[in-house]
C-alpha cells in the first residue's frame, strides 16, 4: 500500500457546514479512509495544542475573522503542501464578512451585553481580537478553491480523490457559489 496522505482540516469564522459536507460523503469516506491520515481537525479529539508538521493537504473552512484565525491560517499554510479554501466563506468572506460594516465594539457589545441576562460584560480574556473579515487568499497563498455554501459532498470527495491520485482536480463546470 502506498503512503497515506496527511490531511488536516480547520474551521475558522464560519458555520461548520463545510465539515458537515465532508461527513456527508457517506460510504465514500470508507473508500478514502485507508488513503488518509487525519492528523488535525475539529472533527477529532484534540490531544495537542500545536499544528503538526508535514501536512499534505489542508482543507480550511470559514473566513479570517480574528487574530487567532489569522495565526492558525498562517501556521497551517507554512506546514501544508496544499491549502484548499473550502466553501464561500473561505473563498469570498461570504456571510461572516457582513460584520465588516460594524465596529468591533458594537459587535462585542451585542454578543456579550445586549443578548444576555446573566453577567452581561465583554470578556477581557480568552476572546481573540476581532479583525476585518477576509477570505483566505487575502492573507496566504491558496492552492485550490472549492465554492459552495456549503460545497456539495461529491465535490469535496472528487477533489480529495483526484489529489490522492496525484492529479489536479478540474473544477470548471462542477461548482457554483451559494
Amino acid at each position: 500500500m502506498s503512503k497515506k496522505i496527511r490531511l488536516a482540516t480547520a474551521w475558522l469564522d464560519g458555520c461548520s457546514g463545510c465539515h458537515m459536507s465532508l461527513l456527508d460523503m457517506d460510504e465514500s469516506i470508507v473508500d478514502l479512509a485507508p488513503k488518509i491520515d487525519l492528523i488535525y481537525s475539529p472533527m477529532v479529539d484534540y490531544k495537542f495544542d500545536e499544528i503538526p508538521n508535514k501536512i499534505d493537504i489542508t482543507l480550511v473552512e470559514g473566513a479570517i475573522g480574528n487574530e487567532h484565525d489569522l495565526k492558525e491560517l498562517r501556521t497551517l499554510r507554512s506546514k501544508s503542501k496544499l491549502l484548499i479554501a473550502v466553501g464561500d466563506c473561505a473563498v469570498t468572506g461570504n456571510i461572516p464578512s457582513m460584520r465588516n460594516y460594524f465596529k468591533s465594539q458594537t459587535v462585542l457589545n451585542r454578543a456579550y451585553v445586549e443578548n444576555t441576562d446573566h453577567n452581561p460584560q465583554i470578556p477581557e480574556q480568552n476572546v481573540p481580537k476581532l479583525i476585518e473579515v477576509l477570505p483566505l487568499h487575502h492573507e496566504v497563498n491558496v492552492d485550490l478553491f472549492i465554492q459552495g455554501c456549503p460545497p456539495p459532498s461529491n465535490i469535496i470527495q472528487y477533489v480529495l480523490t483526484e489529489l490522492i491520485g496525484g492529479r489536479i482536480p478540474n473544477l470548471k463546470c462542477k461548482q457554483t457559489f451559494g
